[in-house]
């Protein structure tokens, strides 16, 4: 555990052009950041030495300017916003690591961070959705099961080809490390939702979680599937090992989940936006399969694709006709965030699917 906390160095360097004197060091930053967490009692060292933390400050004061309030958004600024936004949501999950990486799980310091950088985040992300148009739906019903019926099998696009028909075994290697960083963890958000009273709609989502975590048997469990094809490319089978690969529009998707979980009067929104991820889900399963098949890869290093192709198809009708459409009953008032969770959903893990190509891309070029 660290005693120190490294204050960044001055910016200011005369060997330096004024422009490049004001440019952040977020790599610098998120550095400083990670040590911070581990603090004992970061919250009073904070109030007693805020010094220490002036230049983390700065950082996410100008990253937020440059992501939110300027376009196009700086790609650098996004990627340390959701890095660090991570990296305070995590904690709200047991990862059975080192303890002390939960010192500061209730930091008022840490959720002050948080909030500071979901607020504009999400601003952001909501003025890219026409709201008062799903305000205005006839009906919530239909919108959703138009979207449904739309999304469950739409026609190849562009990305789509490419991970079928031209994607490298090097590429899809990517894809796993890439995936891996929430593909070994899977379905753990959805848990922060389960509690509560007992109906219908709660026991649909349990089934869904107990089939994600294969009825509480290891070998079963989805993400013991996802470990089984690292291994077989020999890569690690750790959660967070290829954390520096993944785009910080993938980060987004998960920083909102985290978000809508841990905020119940967000549970409309989480569960359209998780009826969006599993009826949409083995769409993007059957590209991974076919690029496998084609590339003649063994039966475990994709046999994940597989297992999920098959049991998300269900659990798509599931939470379309057991969850989404019962609610719409349930809270007829603000049944239209169903909608706008499902729109977002999709919104964000379209940006963040153009992301995984582009950086599978590039990493086959170099």
């Amino acid at each position: 555990m660290p005693n120190t906390i490294e204050i960044l160095p001055s910016s200011h360097s005369p060997s330096l052009s004024k422009k490049q004197s004001l440019l952040p060091n977020y790599e610098a930053a998120e550095r400083q950041f990670v040590d911070l967490l581990e603090v004992e009692d970061l919250d009073k060292m904070v109030a007693t030495k805020p010094l220490l933390v002036s230049d983390f400050e700065s950082a996410i004061a100008d990253a937020i300017q440059s992501a939110y309030q300027q376009e196009p958004g700086d790609e650098a600024a996004h990627r340390f916003l959701q890095r660090v936004l991570y990296r305070i949501n995590r904690l709200n999950l047991f990862w059975y690591d080192d303890l002390r990486r939960y010192n500061n799980e209730r930091s008022q310091y840490l959720r002050s961070v948080r909030d500071r950088i979901e607020e504009p985040w999400q601003e952001w992300e909501i003025a890219q959705i026409d709201v008062a148009s799903l305000q205005k739906l006839p009906s919530v019903k239909q919108a959703l099961r138009d979207r449904a019926a739309a999304d469950v099998d739409p026609p190849l696009n562009q990305s789509d080809r490419y991970m079928r028909e031209q994607m490298t075994a090097a590429g899809y290697r990517h894809l796993l490390a890439i995936a891996s960083f929430d593909g070994l963890v899977e379905a753990s958000r959805l848990s922060r939702i389960l509690g509560g009273a007992g109906n219908e709609i709660q026991c649909t989502l349990t089934r869904v979680l107990l089939e994600e975590y294969g009825g509480g048997r290891l070998p079963r469990k989805h993400s013991t599937f996802f470990a089984q094809m690292l291994a077989e490319f020999d890569m690690s089978t750790e959660p967070e090992a290829y954390f520096d690969l993944v785009p910080w529009q993938v980060l987004c998707g998960i920083n909102h989940n985290f978000l809508l979980t841990e905020r119940k009067r967000h549970f409309l929104r989480y569960n359209g936006g998780l009826t969006y991820f599993e009826v949409a889900g083995p769409v993007a399963y059957r590209n991974y399969l076919a690029a496998a098949q084609r590339l003649g890869l063994s039966q475990a290093a994709m046999g994940y694709w597989e297992l999920h192709i098959k049991e998300d198809e269900r659990h798509g009708r599931w939470m379309l006709d057991e969850v989404a459409i019962p609610l719409v009953d349930r809270y007829p008032q603000e049944a239209w965030e169903l909608v706008l969770g499902y729109d977002q959903e999709k919104l964000i893990g379209d940006r963040a699917a153009a992301a995984v190509v582009r950086s599978i891309q590039a990493t086959e070029h170099n």
